[in-house]
């Protein structure tokens, strides 16, 4: 197996989720947000990155390709289950829920039709690379929480992501619709 830089981003997101979560019960509450937020950011951002080197410096590898949607799904879940907990709002639960419950249905989905040769068909879509900002904005600034505003702006965001998530289902659903109806 060889390690490339790409990958090593990878393995730095992974790396950082437990400081994450440590970060967002250790500090005092002042800080919690602060600290788990700005992690969170980095590991967005490393998110970004590795797929970009790795894409143009043509450095993509299995092991890459495995571990980036798993350090990202993982990641995204964790800090679902913290604003949830943290809130202790219905609405954010219910978010939590459906993203989380999508990202479930659409890696089988991806899985299923590795299975049988048409990966490509559920390629990531503009629908869901847009999903996915709108989600990691939303979920830096509720984790985040310096004011109101960026609570709001959050609340917002994470909204509009869930709009984004159901839609993007729908989309990778619908493409695959007719594998998946086939009895053959």
């Amino acid at each position: 197996m060889k390690i490339n830089f790409p990958t090593v981003l990878t393995l730095f997101r992974v790396i950082l989720i437990p400081f994450f979560v440590l970060a967002f019960y250790l500090f005092s509450h002042e800080w919690s947000g602060f600290f788990s937020a700005l992690l969170f950011l980095i590991a967005a951002v490393t998110d970004v990155l590795d797929g970009y080197m790795a894409r143009r410096l043509d450095q993509t590898t299995r092991f890459g390709a495995f571990l980036d949607p798993v350090a990202d799904k993982i990641m995204v879940t964790i800090a679902l289950v913290l604003i949830t907990q943290y809130y202790q709002a219905w609405w954010i639960s219910v978010s939590a829920i459906i993203i989380i419950s999508r990202e479930i249905i659409i890696s089988a989905l991806r899985e299923w039709m590795a299975q049988i040769g048409k990966r490509n068909n559920v390629a990531v879509s503009s629908t869901g690379k847009i999903k996915t900002i709108a989600q990691m904005t939303a979920l830096t600034w509720l984790l985040w929480r310096p004011c109101d505003l960026v609570i709001y702006a959050g609340l917002i965001a994470l909204f509009i992501a869930t709009v984004l998530t159901l839609l993007s289902m729908c989309q990778y659903l619908w493409i695959a619709h007719s594998d998946l109806l086939d009895d053959e």
